[in-house]
């Protein structure tokens, strides 16, 4: 007598790499295993506004968004692995969704836009960089996070984050520690780490 397989082993998840600006197929449910994600949505006049950037280990679907469309955009190459999420994984995606969108709000709501890009560059740092009592270290380029990535993250333009990108280093805001990677000392962040 022989077994029929298990639905589970029978049908191995389905496994994608997609390169930078590829668009993961709407409705499904992925695990991200290596790359950088970015979920977004656009307004009437067809701004780009972004709900959430994820990284190794989220899951992401646009299954449980209210807004349509929802485009789930890879900033990077990605690896990612198709999953039937629990009860317990679905409660764990809404609250990092509550969470991503709340201080994603909260970091487009601060009107000088130097603070604004701060506070960015922070919450990147403190949710994908290296994070020490001494402060942040991050990559800009693991994540391809472009000065223009970076300014439709915060709602500014492309020159005005270059523009400040480069006095934040020459002030000492940032510091460049390596070719790819920046520094944002703990004392330079003031309020932007609330």
């Amino acid at each position: 007598m022989t077994l029929a397989p298990s639905p589970a082993l029978a049908h191995p998840p389905l496994r994608l790499t997609l390169l930078p600006n590829d668009v993961l197929p709407e409705r499904l449910n992925w695990r991200i295993q290596e790359g950088y994600i970015r979920t977004a949505a656009w307004d009437d006049d067809g701004d780009t506004i972004t709900l959430g950037v994820w990284g190794p280990g989220d899951w992401i679907t646009s299954t449980y968004s209210a807004l349509r469309p929802v485009e789930i955009q890879c900033l990077t190459t990605v690896v990612v692995e198709q999953f039937s999420p629990g009860a317990a994984d679905i409660q764990q995606l809404l609250l990092r969704q509550i969470q991503n969108l709340e201080e994603l709000f909260q970091i487009n709501r601060i009107r000088a836009a130097d603070e604004r890009l701060l506070g960015l560059l922070a919450w990147i740092g403190r949710r994908f960089g290296q994070v020490s009592t001494r402060g942040y270290r991050l990559s800009l380029k693991d994540m391809n996070l472009t000065h223009k990535a970076l300014a439709d993250l915060c709602g500014l333009t492309r020159v005005t984050v270059t523009k400040m990108l480069n006095r934040y280093k020459s002030d000492g805001v940032l510091q460049q520690v390596s070719k790819d990677d920046l520094f944002i000392p703990s004392i330079a962040l003031g309020t932007a780490t609330a």
